[in-house]
């Protein structure tokens, strides 16, 4: 009896190792050589980001497009401001994870539309849409100061912007032929913004899509 007992729990660790290595197996399809997935908080609540494991996978039709009018739809350079650094999916990866461990001098933004957000965003993302900080298309001076102030952590002395607390500001839209997160970056620089503390991910939902990374809903 003892016998028994002892090789059925002998079997029972043996399956729970066993399990615990098939659920530690990597992914086929990886981020980076080291690094399968990610998890960052969306919405108070843990998101795990990795990408499609379906290898026959291809890009959803909403980014399947190859040809938009231009303009509006014209390509973006590769730099789009002196001292804003263009920077790639798995420095926003990171930028994510610092953020969901506690790091609050960054924020991540989708300057996209809300229609285009409901679509699928970026895990950790904060949806400003370009138009909040654009002047010419109806954002007042009130309304821009309470977003510098309560999004971006600037603040206000004297009618004069004081930027030495401000966040890391992670910008992305639809990608390469977008024009949203530029119009955000080139209004933030124009409110005195440090372009230092701006970071633009060119390749936006457009490679973040073709690429397979997890989205999540706003």
């Amino acid at each position: 009896m003892k016998l028994t007992k002892t090789l059925a729990s002998s079997a029972f660790i043996i399956g729970l190792i066993l399990s615990g290595s098939a659920s530690a197996q990597k992914l086929a399809v990886g981020i980076t050589p080291t690094e399968d997935s990610f998890t960052v908080k969306h919405n108070g609540r843990n998101h795990k980001i990795m990408r499609d494991q379906n290898e026959k996978a291809t890009v959803i039709p909403a980014f399947a497009k190859t040809s938009r009018k231009c303009p509006p739809f014209c390509i973006q350079p590769s730099v789009l401001a002196p001292g804003v650094e263009t920077i790639g999916e798995v420095e926003v990866i990171k930028y994510a994870v610092q953020m969901s461990d506690g790091d609050d001098s960054i924020i991540l933004v989708d300057s996209r539309t809300p229609d285009w957000v409901a679509k699928g965003t970026i895990p950790s993302a904060k949806n400003l849409p370009w138009t909040k900080l654009n002047p010419a298309k109806g954002a007042d001076p009130i309304s821009i100061g309470e977003i510098m102030e309560d999004e971006f952590g600037a603040t206000q002395q004297e009618g004069l912007w004081d930027f030495s607390n401000a966040k890391t500001a992670v910008m992305f839209c639809n990608g390469m032929w977008c024009g949203q997160s530029p119009n955000n970056i080139k209004n933030l620089l124009r409110f005195g913004y440090p372009a230092h503390k701006i970071k633009w991910y060119r390749g936006g939902m457009q490679d973040w899509a073709i690429l397979g990374l997890t989205t999540a809903k706003p």
